[in-house]
Parts: structure tokens; sequence; C-alpha cells
């Protein structure tokens, strides 16, 4: 089964890589930054002073701990807790060790796209809290949001954490919480990080430290092409790029060839040519204010029942029922 999983993922990124290196302008998608190498680098990404996402949602759990759990067991039931895009849990933690201590009666349910994630995860937490269930699930948000729906003995609460959702485009962030709002019943509840405008550079700093974790983070895709699909991509020769439009509030990486060169990726028989400067689009992440997530959340069919913030007003978690 594990073998048959790996050819899937291996088939799809093999033809998502090869849609995106054909495409004007080339693409390569953010989800592929996350091996067993990019796990490990955006554990780092997470720890840097300038990267604010991780320390903010962080001050929000902890300073709202009870009054989130509270909210999530309606009327003292049963629940599952499903998390979109695990990780390592290091936010999660805290509300799940709240919700142990203090009895709540609910399972597990982490989703990611790294099998290496899951995996680390559930030893993880089957040590530090052993009385937990824990049911992962291996796949990207939207293959796994049919097991969801599946889901209907108990309340469902989903966490989306870490503004994740701001890698999406505000179209097809809008379909994605559309097909979340159809798998949730009426007492069902979506717990949503959503990053705030701020001030730009501290945004560009978050996405563009001067160390180069962010860097290598990027042309961690490229070095997955080289190892998966017998690429023969320069890492050198590519430029790690940041920007950021207040305006809209989207942030944009990308990785620009410093030069005319000739990429050629053996799995794929192809060929990639690029001219100097010639760039590839690897991630979007945007930025929100209280508008903004109220109107994405009316399209959808959702509404707000409140949200948390951090003192400095970096980041919001916000909780979405459906309409």
């Amino acid at each position: 089964m594990q073998e048959n999983t790996t050819q899937h993922l291996t088939s799809v990124f093999a033809n998502e890589v090869r849609e995106g290196l054909t495409s004007f302008p080339k693409y390569l998608s953010s989800k592929y930054f996350y091996d067993e190498t990019g796990d490990r680098l955006f554990q780092q990404i997470m720890d840097m002073p300038e990267y604010y996402l991780t320390d903010s949602e962080l001050e929000i759990l902890l300073d709202n701990v009870a009054e989130i759990a509270q909210l999530f067991s309606h009327k003292d039931e049963d629940f599952s807790l499903f998390e979109l895009g695990a990780g390592d849990g290091k936010k999660t933690k805290i509300l799940l060790r709240h919700l142990i201590d203090n009895g709540y009666r609910f399972d597990y349910r982490p989703i990611d796209i790294s099998q290496n994630a899951l995996d680390s995860l559930e030893r993880t937490l089957i040590k530090e809290l052993p009385p937990i269930t824990i049911n992962p699930l291996q796949g990207t948000y939207f293959e796994t949001l049919a097991a969801i729906g599946k889901q209907q003995e108990k309340r469902k609460v989903i966490l989306f954490l870490g503004s994740n959702i701001g890698n999406l485009l505000h179209p097809n962030a809008i379909s994605f919480l559309r097909q979340l709002k159809d798998v949730m019943a009426p007492d069902d509840l979506l717990f949503m990080g959503m990053d705030q405008k701020k001030h730009p550079q501290v945004v560009l700093d978050a996405y563009n430290d001067k160390t180069g974790i962010t860097e290598a983070f990027n042309k961690n895709v490229l070095q997955r092409i080289n190892m998966e699909l017998g690429g023969n991509f320069d890492l050198e020769g590519f430029l790690h790029w940041e920007v950021y439009d207040p305006e809209n509030g989207t942030a944009k990486s990308y990785l620009v060839s410093k030069k005319a060169q000739e990429v050629f990726i053996e799995a794929l028989d192809l060929g990639v040519s690029f001219k100097p400067w010639e760039t590839i689009h690897t991630e979007i992440s945007q930025k929100y204010d209280d508008d903004v997530a109220k109107w994405l959340a009316d399209e959808a069919g959702l509404h707000i029942l409140t949200s948390f913030e951090d003192k400095k007003g970096y980041f919001k978690d916000y909780i979405f029922k459906k309409n």
C-alpha cells in the first residue's frame, strides 16, 4: 500500500512538474517544497526571528486555549479534531494537551502531504501525550476532503493553522472554503489562521531571511526534481526572490534564472530552456484583514463566529460556521 501511494505521488509530481515548466510563465507548486529535507528546513524557518507567524499564533493559542476548547466541545459532545497540514504539531500540542488534561472527549486526525511529517508527529504525540487517540491521514487538502465528509458520527472541528489558506489566490480560496463548507454539518467548526496585513518590510523579511533558510526552502523543489525525476538543475544558477504588494496583500516567491541555461529532466524526457532572468513562480502567501476574511466567508457560505488575535495584531485565528 505504501509503495502504491509513493508511486502515485511520484506520478502526480512528475505530471505537475511537466505542466508547470512547459507553461508561460513557468511555475511549480509550493506543496512540493515538503519532503524530509523540506520539512526540516520549514522547522528552521518557524524558529527564525523574522518569521513572526509561528510566534504570533502560538501566543493566540496560549492566551485563549481554554475558551477555544470550550467552543470546540459544544454541549460537552465528543468530537473529531481534523488538522489540515499538521506538520510537526508544535502549535496544536497546546490545544491537545489542554483537551486531554481537562477530560475532553475527542480523537485527533492530522492530515499532511508529507508521510515523513505524519510519522514523526505520531511518534512524538504517542510519547508526549500517551492518552491521545490519533488517526493520521496522508494526502493533499483536496484529496482528503472526502474522508472528512464521511465522518458523520461525531461533531467535526477542522483546524487550518499557520495561514496556509494564504497559499491560494482568492478565487481558489473561495472554492476550497466552499468544499470545506460542503463537508461540514451545521454544528461543525472551522478554525483557521489568517496572516494579517502589516508593514510591508515585516512581510518581506519573513520570506527572505539573511541566513538563506527561506532560499534553501524555495530551491528544495528543484532539488526534489533532481533527486526524484532525474533533473540536472544547477541550484546556484537560480536566485530566490520575494515581492509583496501591500495593496492586495499578496506576497509571491520566485526562482529567477541568473543566466541562459538548459535543464533536462530524465523521467519526463523533457528539456527546459531558461532565458536570463526568467522566473519560476513557486509560492503565494496572501495577507488579510477582517473585511477580506468576511468577504471570503460570505462567498463560501460561511460566517465568522468569533476571532482571536495576538497583541501586535499581526495574526488572527477565525472560527467559521456553516450558514
